[in-house]
């Protein structure tokens, strides 16, 4: 079993609702210190996990400053020495010890539903992935669990019409939600997916945290914000996952980094909440941050079987 000291703590959002959730206690380090990844990797352990080879070498890989007061810092996690914290690699999340049993071993397509009620009921701890419609989904869902056709993927945004439950290891669900904004289908099936996601979230009882995609290609899409806005006000588990961090675009004609769009997404997303929630950047191309997130969703799950 792989042992860490330290794991990430969960934001606050602005809007305070009543609500035992595994999100609800956010511990705050000193303020005024940026951590550029760069100097953070040097205080990381290694992931045990296997990775692919990235296409981008270290020195060319994203680089952002983060602010000490903006890690994500886990439930019983000691944090007396900044020295022996582990931060996660493209991300400001930080390990624990429940950062264990990570590695996916078996992946297996369970069922489709169209409303809550009709999803499994085996009480098993489940990680919800949306996102607007041409984020790159179903491609980060592949390229986590090593399957090339195990979450449905098209050339055509919103192929993705129900919630999908893959059963992993035997112990846990990842769960593919239909893209928001635009898609290949009538408004009114639009409207219909957005009212059974949103049930979902609301009412799944072993739905552990959200992860929500944002296309880091790109400058913020205002619907981006107004969704993680909603996931805040609803005081619903979020985990922001930057895609497409791979493209490498030079700054000319305005055009800005994956890097860049993530710190100014970081800014626009103050407003709706006390502290950054946890993100992590990532490329279904080049696999950069599937170790990352497999890490993350093991700490979250491990926390909360516990609790």
């Amino acid at each position: 079993m792989m042992l860490l000291t330290n794991l990430p703590r969960l934001y606050t959002p602005i809007i305070s609702v009543p609500h035992s959730s595994l999100y609800s206690h956010l511990l705050l380090l000193p303020k005024a210190t940026l951590v550029p990844f760069s100097s953070i990797l040097s205080h990381a352990s290694k992931s045990t996990l296997t990775t692919s080879h990235s296409l981008l070498t270290p020195s060319e890989e994203p680089q952002v400053e983060i602010s000490l007061e903006k890690l994500f810092i886990p439930p019983e996690t000691d944090t007396g020495s900044l020295l022996s914290t582990r931060i996660l690699k493209g991300s400001n999340i930080v390990l624990s010890k429940y950062a264990s049993s990570a590695q996916i071993e078996q992946a297996d397509f369970v069922k489709s539903s169209t409303t809550t009620e009709q999803c499994p009921s085996d009480g098993l701890p489940e990680f919800a992935f949306v996102g607007r419609s041409n984020v790159g989904k179903s491609s980060l869902v592949n390229s986590i669990v090593r399957r090339k056709k195990l979450a449905l993927t098209s050339k055509k945004p919103g192929k993705t019409q129900c919630i999908n439950h893959f059963r992993i290891n035997d112990s846990w669900y990842l769960v593919d939600l239909p893209g928001y904004g635009y898609a290949a289908a009538p408004k009114e099936v639009r409207t219909d997916w957005s009212k059974f996601t949103k049930d979902y979230f609301l009412n799944r009882s072993t739905l552990v945290s959200v992860f929500l995609l944002v296309d880091a290609s790109i400058p913020a899409k205002k619907i981006d914000l107004e969704y993680a806005s909603w996931l805040g006000q609803n005081q619903i588990p979020m985990t922001l996952v930057f895609t497409k961090c791979d493209k490498r675009k030079r700054k000319k004609n305005g055009v800005k980094r994956a890097e860049e769009n993530v710190e100014d997404f970081q800014g626009l997303i103050r407003e709706f909440f006390d502290a950054t929630p946890p993100w992590i950047m990532t490329s279904s191309v080049t696999n950069q941050g599937r170790d990352e997130i497999l890490l993350h969703m093991a700490q979250l799950r491990n926390y909360w079987l516990k609790h």
